[in-house]
């Protein structure tokens, strides 16, 4: 059983390793975009489904409170955190519509939308990501699994080479540190 824990450990930082190499400027370039919609007084919104539900809101906190330095709160909201809005849509309208009717709610040109979906292919994260590029939001993916439909509706997408859905998840919260540590030494440095 030993192995196993080697292997696992070992996979995984093979998987980050490449997915830096393969994605440094990438994060470079929306950590610099994400750093000049806080200075303009806009938010970030982020979104998914179960571990990336988690994910979506481990950032948002990070974002809100602090990551490693002390510095003012930025704005950050995780749409997955309020039930009675997610029962209500989903009850009323669709599973597929909850993340969306926030997106064109409380959503304005100038945000970020981040959306994290393993398989590339999660509808309702789908469609928001398509709410909101309609409402000018600049929309960022983070997937695995070859990229799927996200692909598609993301200004900026990094997908992670493994369909290994713990593989994925472990490098989307790596890239969402990544992500704060960078905005924050453009900000605050």
């Amino acid at each position: 059983m030993k192995d196993v824990i080697l292997e696992i450990f070992r996979e995984s930082s093979r998987i980050k390793e490449r997915f830096a190499q393969e994605n440094a400027d990438g994060m470079l370039e929306v950590s610099h975009r994400l750093a000049a919609c806080f200075d303009a007084g806009n938010k970030i919104l982020l979104f998914g489904n179960g571990g990336s539900a988690a994910d979506a809101q481990h950032i948002a906190a990070e974002f809100v409170n602090r990551f490693r330095i002390e510095r003012p709160p930025l704005a950050a909201v995780a749409l997955t955190t309020d039930t009675s809005i997610l029962t209500s849509i989903g009850n009323d309208y669709s599973f597929d519509n909850i993340f969306s009717k926030q997106i064109r709610a409380i959503g304005k040109k100038g945000d970020t939308a981040l959306g994290i979906s393993t398989s590339g292919n999660s509808p309702n994260v789908i469609e928001a990501m398509e709410a909101a590029r309609d409402t000018g939001i600049y929309t960022v993916g983070l997937t695995g699994c070859g990229g799927g439909k996200m692909k598609a509706c993301s200004d900026a997408v990094f997908v992670v080479d493994s369909t290994v859905t713990a593989r994925i998840q472990e490098t989307h919260i790596t890239f969402g540190h990544v992500l704060c540590d960078l905005v924050d030494r453009i900000l605050f440095s």
